[in-house]
């Protein structure tokens, strides 16, 4: 049992008022050459970088075995890597997110305007030593906009960038639909690819397998699939975060302890870990280390298959939410680091206004409007990820539907495993997974996006998107991502997030906190944020 108050603890521990789901600032970056291998690859280049200083060890609580193209990957490993590997036009800081140049030189000076101009950064190099060119942008940017690809990165751009054009060999323009200075931090998302690499017959493939090349501050030496990720500093970065480290190792270890004894005790071979479970805290800061954490989006939710009766229905949906008993879950599961949702977004969120559906544990509730739904002996196969806080919360779940008379059997699998059936379109009742839009951004329009969207990949999971009640929420959305005036953006913005909340289908049960941990006595500049992952691209060696 922990020896911390878990109230005051989320109070002291809610070091960010709104980011995510939890890290800490490390830093990657990563590089193969283009015609690496993929997942199966367990080749070391030898090749030491020259920048920083010293051996960097992390471990990591989510698998690297997920996508690594940056377009399309929503996974926590890969996006905390591709962050160190690749640069966007623009990227952000991982703390307040305010944009900064990156591979561009400047930030437009009237973010009002829809047309962006970018001059790109003079020297910037890709990993493999060729130059950075304005044809990478707008290979990057097509491939993102193209109708007839299905990227993760395309909601977050289509509604409001219309085209990107080359005006020279060093510099692009963006052209807008409408006036959107909220994309300006959204471009980090686009991580600019080399078109040499990327453009050839297979590339696509090879970025999903683990082939990186970037013009980060980081390259990737070896990638080794449920194992680790290493990497090395680039020589030739030039820009305005320069690799700290000579090397980086970065494991991926998913069960917490194992993870946990990685960072403490005697044999501690690693300086920081991110996923730290809220039992461990106090023994960690007892051995001395630094503890962080964030309240932002990160949630357990639940995703409906509505072509699988009975989860057409809405009610049957809002039945089995209103039956978790969700406080026994915050205090058994997550010590006390976690609150029901009472809307989509989490409290911490300037946009967050209380759902006109929230469900409160009502077990009564719910056995009704399973009666008017008509259904009656329910068994279902709850599938879900393997992420160590969210099993412990699988427990609460099915006493919770066993209690109402809906019979349930867990079955947690690896994050792949989980996504690979959905990716293959097979069957499934109800998913139950973690995730964090946090990773891509804080503004509610790209929040929601995340999940919900006419070509979402989250809506083909779901066979929600041809609905009507789907197709007036997404014309709401589009209403307020085109308002100019803030105060009526916001609003607009709050009523639909009530359509989400009635529906349930893609739905938080609670959000929570994350933890990361490091030793103070080795690393020196590092932020807790709150979002998977680490970035380490402001730490440096202690000392």
């Amino acid at each position: 049992m922990s020896d911390v108050n878990p109230a005051s603890a989320l109070r002291r521990r809610s070091l960010l008022k709104y980011t995510g789901a939890l890290g800490a600032a490390a830093a990657i970056t990563t590089t193969l050459s283009a015609c690496s291998g993929g997942p199966e690859s367990t080749n070391d280049t030898g090749a030491d970088g020259k920048g920083g200083a010293g051996t960097l060890t992390a471990v990591i609580g989510y698998g690297n075995d997920g996508s690594w193209d940056p377009t399309q990957t929503a996974s926590a490993f890969s996006m905390a890597a591709n962050h160190h590997l690749y640069e966007g036009l623009l990227d952000t800081d991982p703390i307040d997110r305010e944009p900064y140049a990156a591979l561009a030189t400047g930030i437009p000076a009237d973010l009002t305007a829809t047309t962006w101009k970018f001059t790109l950064r003079p020297g910037a190099t890709w990993h493999d030593g060729k130059p950075v060119t304005a044809d990478d942008v707008v290979f990057t940017f097509d491939r993102i906009l193209d109708p007839g690809t299905t990227t993760l990165a395309k909601g977050f751009f289509v509604t409001w960038l219309k085209e990107v054009r080359k005006v020279d060999a060093k510099s692009v323009e963006l052209v807008l639909r409408f006036p959107f200075p909220d994309g300006a931090p959204r471009l980090t998302l686009a991580k600019i690819m080399p078109k040499h690499v990327f453009g050839r017959p297979g590339g696509w493939e090879k970025a999903t397998a683990g082939t990186a090349v970037g013009s980060g501050p980081y390259r990737m030496t070896a990638h080794n699939p449920k194992s680790n990720t290493n990497f090395a500093a680039f020589d030739e970065y030039n820009g305005p975060r320069r690799a700290a480290f000579r090397k980086m190792t970065w494991l991926t270890i998913v069960d917490a302890a194992p993870r946990v004894a990685k960072i403490s005790g005697a044999g501690a071979d690693a300086q920081i870990a991110d996923n730290i479970p809220y039992a461990n805290i106090a023994q960690l800061e007892k051995d001395g280390l630094e503890v962080g954490s964030g309240a932002g989006m990160n949630h357990l939710f639940l995703l409906f298959n509505t072509a699988h009766k009975p989860f057409d229905d809405v009610r049957v949906r809002q039945a089995l939410h209103y039956a978790i008993d969700t406080e026994k879950m915050i205090e058994a599961a997550l010590r006390g680091h976690g609150r029901a949702a009472s809307s989509f977004l989490n409290e911490e969120n300037p946009t967050h206004r209380r759902a006109r559906t929230v469900y409160g544990y009502d077990p009564a509730k719910a056995r009704r409007l399973l009666a008017e739904a008509g259904v009656k002996d329910l068994e279902i196969d709850l599938m879900a990820v393997n992420v160590s806080w969210l099993v412990d919360c699988l427990p609460t779940i099915k006493a919770s539907w066993d209690a109402i008379g809906v019979r349930t059997a867990l079955e947690p699998q690896e994050t792949t495993a989980v996504f690979t059936k959905l990716d293959q379109r097979k069957d499934f009742q109800v998913v139950a997974a973690a995730s964090n839009p946090n990773q891509f951004g804080l503004d509610a329009d790209l929040i929601v996006r995340y999940n919900y969207g006419p070509e979402n990949l989250w809506m083909r999971y779901a066979r929600w998107a041809d609905s009507s009640e789907a197709r007036r929420l997404f014309a709401l959305m589009d209403r307020a991502t085109r308002e100019p005036e803030p105060a009526r953006k916001k609003e607009m913005t709050r009523e639909y997030i009530d359509i989400v909340a009635e529906n349930a289908v893609i739905y938080p049960v609670v959000h929570n906190e994350l933890v990361t941990a490091w030793d103070p006595r080795k690393l020196a500049g590092t932020r807790a944020q709150a979002y998977p992952g680490i970035n380490v691209l402001q730490s440096k060696p202690a000392g």
